[in-house]
């Protein structure tokens, strides 16, 4: 466990891993807390009315020239010849579980002086944090899906997870409160940008853990379920300890205005 960026990982791996983790301790907690404390999930099932609108080649190719023209980088939106188009999008990974990487530890051969005529590599997991605030541009297709744009994150990262543990959600900002609402799997995210423009207060992007419901915890082994024990431990501790940094900085706002 780094005490910098509370980045954890097995004793074993830890000379395999390369990570910054510079900055001070605690740096950005306090902006977590205040995000968490203004977040609300609405409904999933009801986008807002300008992500059902439809448009046709001419309104496309006016929405790309607007976009571009208010774009202060060159993450440009281009039109292709059969109607479809490509851009960027960015999408923020807030992931409060560990994910599972793949580790290959060689095997010297048994017999010493003969070489073996194929390395022998033995595949082993490793599950860590990931550093909060870490944000991915990907480029894609107008008929991208949100689906394809998780498994494209996870090859990014090399994360060996299975994709359904993980869902792509639409953050906005409207009067001082956050919204978050999860993209079906059959979403356009390229097009969602398109329609909301580049304001990231009007729309961003999030990978987050989808939660599925109920676990059938007797499917996992008696380690697992330990391990399981300590992440949900380190979980609450957390959780308390925003609830009381939040309350202390309100006891304090009261106090000074007493």
């Amino acid at each position: 466990l780094s005490p910098d960026c509370s980045f954890t990982c097995h004793y074993r791996c830890r000379a395999l891993v390369r990570l910054d983790c510079s900055g001070p301790p605690g740096a950005g907690d306090e902006d977590d807390g205040n995000e968490q404390a203004l977040e609300k999930d609405t409904n999933v099932d009801e986008p807002s009315e300008w992500e059902k609108a439809e448009l046709d080649q001419a309104q496309v190719e006016q929405r790309i020239k607007e976009y571009n023209s208010q774009i202060n980088s060159n993450l440009f939106m281009s039109l292709n010849k059969d109607g479809s188009y490509t851009g960027f999008i960015k999408v923020q990974l807030k992931l409060v579980r560990p994910v599972s990487v793949p580790a290959t530890k060689r095997v010297p051969p048994l017999q010493t002086g003969r070489s073996a005529p194929h390395a022998q590599g033995v595949k082993r997991r490793t599950s860590f944090y990931l550093p909060k605030g870490t944000v991915k541009h990907l480029h894609i297709l107008s008929h991208t899906r949100a689906s394809e744009v998780i498994d494209a994150l996870l090859r990014k990262f090399t994360v060996v997870d299975n994709p359904r543990k993980f869902a792509l959600f639409e953050r906005s900002e409207k009067d001082e409160q956050v919204y978050l609402r999860k993209l079906a799997d059959e979403e356009q995210p390229l097009r969602l940008r398109l329609l909301a423009g580049p304001s990231e207060k009007v729309l961003s992007f999030v990978l987050k853990e989808n939660e599925t419901g109920e676990v059938n915890w007797d499917a996992f082994t008696l380690p697992e379920l330990h391990n399981f024990l300590r992440i949900l431990q380190r979980e609450e501790e957390e959780h308390v300890r925003q609830l009381r940094h939040r309350y202390a900085r309100c006891r304090q706002k009261m106090q000074e205005a007493l």
